[in-house]
């Protein structure tokens, strides 16, 4: 194999035109190889040390999230941990210390994983992914993105350089949780991003997308008529969705009518986090461990 080593975009740009796989963090792609779930690509340039991908930038409208930016940088950097709130969430869920500080935004993006952390909250922001390759970028919605597990609709020479979030409107909240067995190095076994915006006291839009009951990370449909309901009615209505319209499987984790069923407890805590926080209440990153969900210590 060959492995080279990028030290900017268009030095990234040119590898992957010449076939060579793109890593970061690497965090998947080892564990992957070694279980013998994919096959280790026989060129890999390394994008890392490519300074233009490890930036947040906050402009008028938007903020780009660098692909490289990695978990640790995403769970405590003030922007994301205050605006952003899912995010932060679902980035101190990942793995170790030692996975969220070289794992990346956009390696968890480009993997695919219905499962991964970071997506349905990416789904709820509105992030779109920002793909380039030497003739130019493109920007496209994450549903479009994941095409099934482990898939991508990505062309093999272009590079996920950001994730581009829109900038929340005042009194708004998001909160991701999930369902898992063990406090660390767990993946979900189910798991629920919620985003709201209040006008007064009542919420006023509401998006909620779900974690690993479904071929890919989906979002929960007909929530817009669920504005200006009272909390309790929203939130019965939220859960019955997220179970209704969740389509899990069964394996050694869970059954797929344990999953559908946690599905929809999870999407009603995410979502009555999402409303606190909203309000004004400050409740810890991750909402998990701060409400007591999933493993105890």
């Amino acid at each position: 194999m060959t492995f080279s080593i990028a030290r900017s975009v268009d030095d990234a740009l040119a590898a992957l035109a010449a076939g060579a796989r793109p890593i970061a963090g690497g965090t998947d792609l080892v564990v992957g190889s070694r279980q013998e779930k994919i096959a280790f690509p026989q060129s890999l340039v390394a994008i890392d040390r490519v300074a233009a991908l490890a930036h947040i930038e906050v402009g008028p409208d938007t903020t780009r999230i660098g692909s490289c930016v990695t978990h640790a940088t995403l769970m405590t950097r003030n922007i994301v941990h205050d605006h952003f709130t899912a995010l932060a969430d679902a980035a101190a869920l990942v793995g170790s210390p030692a996975t969220r500080n070289i794992g990346t935004i956009g390696g968890n993006v480009m993997n695919g994983s219905p499962a991964m952390d970071t997506g349905a909250p990416l789904v709820v922001l509105g992030a779109k992914a920002e793909l380039t390759t030497t003739a130019g970028s493109r920007t496209v919605p994450l549903d479009e993105l994941w095409v099934s597990p482990g898939k991508t609709s990505a062309a093999a020479n272009e590079l996920c350089t950001a994730l581009i979030v829109p900038n929340r409107p005042a009194s708004s909240g998001s909160s991701y949780v999930r369902l898992q067995y063990r406090r660390a190095m767990e993946i979900a076994v189910v798991g629920a991003a919620a985003a709201v915006s209040l006008e007064g006291d009542e919420v006023s839009s509401i998006r909620v997308a779900l974690t690993a009951v479904a071929p890919t990370i989906i979002e929960v449909t007909g929530l817009a008529e669920l504005a200006g309901q009272h909390s309790d009615d929203l939130l019965d209505a939220v859960q019955a969705a997220a179970s209704e319209q969740a389509i899990p499987i069964s394996d050694l984790r869970a059954s797929d009518r344990y999953r559908r069923h946690t599905i929809g407890v999870m999407a009603r805590r995410s979502t009555n986090a999402a409303i606190r926080r909203a309000r004004g209440e400050v409740i810890d990153v991750p909402v998990n461990r701060a409400l007591g969900i999933g493993a105890a210590s």
